[in-house]
């Protein structure tokens, strides 16, 4: 993979740059790679180059990378006062709801879109889909699209007032529950032992739900990035990745990617 700055804006010129249309209405969704398809669903606040990264170890795993747009200035190295404002207008919008707990995000019912015509394009088993932060219970809602087959959800935050809270309608989280005992699927999820945005709380109760469905990883804080901007540790596989060696989060991006090759591929 060819190496890029991290402290610069990334001008995502590798991707193709298009504009999808989903249920009526305009998207723009950054695509690249060869292969079963995989969601790529940004953290706050927007496609960052950590963000973008990953999207390329994704398509260097063998698969076609979908990155929507779904909120900030893609490409940019976050920066005071924009990422606050991306902050602020995502907890206030209507498409996100980041204060209910036991509700979804309206925003899941396009990217539930994205992840079947991803699969209509590329074909394959499946698709993969990864939510992070903001958008980490997202993967779990579109597995009501049955293209998706290998959700992750990365350090999910929401509800944002709830440590306990599930950003989830429990008529959805039951029909996603079923599905996974019918077809034998797991889902993924990643948090730091000391995260403030996703705490202890919130994986209990996804266990409670889900029970050994849902399968949790917990990092301890020593393994977050300790030159990271964010004191908070928090973005396992962007901001926080240590990529050397024997550190536990290139561990786990490594068997997200495996996750992926075992459901979608073959």
């Amino acid at each position: 993979m060819t190496t890029r700055p991290l402290t610069e804006d990334d001008p995502l010129d590798d991707f193709e740059h298009r504009t999808i249309a989903l249920l009526g209405r305009p998207h723009r969704v950054y695509t690249m790679g060869n292969g079963p398809a995989v969601v790529v669903m940004t953290e706050m606040p927007g496609i960052s180059p950590h963000v973008a990264r990953f999207a390329r170890w994704v398509r260097d795993a063998g698969f076609t990378v979908y990155m929507p747009h779904i909120f900030g200035r893609d490409g940019a190295v976050p920066r005071m006062p924009g990422a606050l404002f991306t902050m602020i207008g995502g907890c206030v919008s209507r498409q996100f709801r980041a204060f209910q707990a036991n509700e979804s995000s309206p925003a899941v019912q396009w990217l539930r879109a994205l992840a079947a015509l991803a699969h209509k394009e590329c074909g394959g088993r499946g698709v993969g889909a990864i939510g992070m932060c903001f958008t980490g219970n997202f993967a779990l809602s579109m597995m009501l699209e049955p293209a998706v087959l290998a959700p992750v959800l990365s350090q999910p935050s929401l509800p944002l007032n709830d440590a306990a809270g599930m950003h989830i309608a429990p008529d959805e989280l039951a029909a996603v529950k079923a599905r996974m005992e019918a077809e034998d699927l797991t889902v993924l999820a990643y948090r730091f032992e000391g995260d403030k945005f996703c705490k202890a709380a919130r994986f209990a109760a996804y266990e409670a739900a889900l029970g050994d469905r849902f399968v949790g990883r917990v990092l301890p804080d020593s393994a977050a990035n300790p030159d990271s901007p964010m004191a908070n540790p928090h973005s396992v596989v962007t901001l926080h990745l240590i990529d050397e060696e024997g550190q536990p989060t290139r561990a786990a991006r490594d068997e997200i990617l495996d996750f992926f090759r075992m459901r979608l591929s073959g």
